[in-house]
């Protein structure tokens, strides 16, 4: 029987499937394309995250990040953005859908077209989440590590009810800005400054 349990935010629902429910890949995508008004994530052991829709004023923080991840990629051209809809299949077998996120167009080229179609079988070179109202922030620190572990070689996990940008890579430790007025996206996104003034 499946199991459901409330995780400890007020809008997440997680599902017990395993063993009793087994879902391949593409059986995972027809259910989430079946239910496309949900935000649903897999776990690396086959929970299922089940999130309601942003809220509207999380949903314009969300745009106005996009909206300059975008124009820098269109700018630099050297790799592909995506905002929340995408899902990942990470190489530990989580589903993800980061709230931005971007790749090298060498990585992306590298799979098939049937790949892209659905939740590509990889992880992106740089994620970032927003924590809306309703995120628990030890949730999400933990998806930021997954990410890095994953393969990620740069992530920001944005607390706006703080005012804090946690910076994740690969062999450091995370580092916290308090209140700042940008980011950099370092080597991974050169000359690219999220304009925090309009996040916060």
């Amino acid at each position: 029987m499946t199991v459901i349990t409330t995780n400890d935010t007020a809008n997440v629902i997680v599902l017990q499937m395993s063993p009793v429910v087994s879902m391949s890949e593409d059986s995972f995508f027809d259910f989430c394309q079946l239910n496309s008004h949900l935000r649903i994530e897999r776990t690396s052991t086959g929970k299922l995250i089940i999130m309601s829709p942003a809220g509207s004023e999380t949903g314009n923080r969300n745009f106005k990040l996009i909206q300059q991840l975008a124009n820098w990629t269109d700018q630099d051209g050297t790799g592909i953005g995506f905002d929340s809809s995408a899902g990942f299949i990470l190489p530990n077998g989580a589903t993800r859908s980061p709230d931005g996120s971007w790749i090298k167009l060498t990585r992306w080229n590298a799979l098939s077209e049937a790949q892209k179609a659905k939740f590509a079988p990889i992880c992106p070179d740089f994620v970032v989440e927003i924590r809306s109202p309703s995120d628990s922030l030890k949730a999400l620190q933990d998806k930021m590590q997954e990410y890095i572990e994953n393969g990620a070689s740069l992530g920001w996990l944005i607390d706006r009810q703080n005012r804090q940008v946690y910076i994740y890579r690969p062999n450091s430790d995370v580092e916290c800005l308090d209140n700042p007025a940008t980011v950099s996206g370092d080597s991974v996104l050169p000359e690219f400054n999220l304009d925090l003034e309009k996040i916060w």
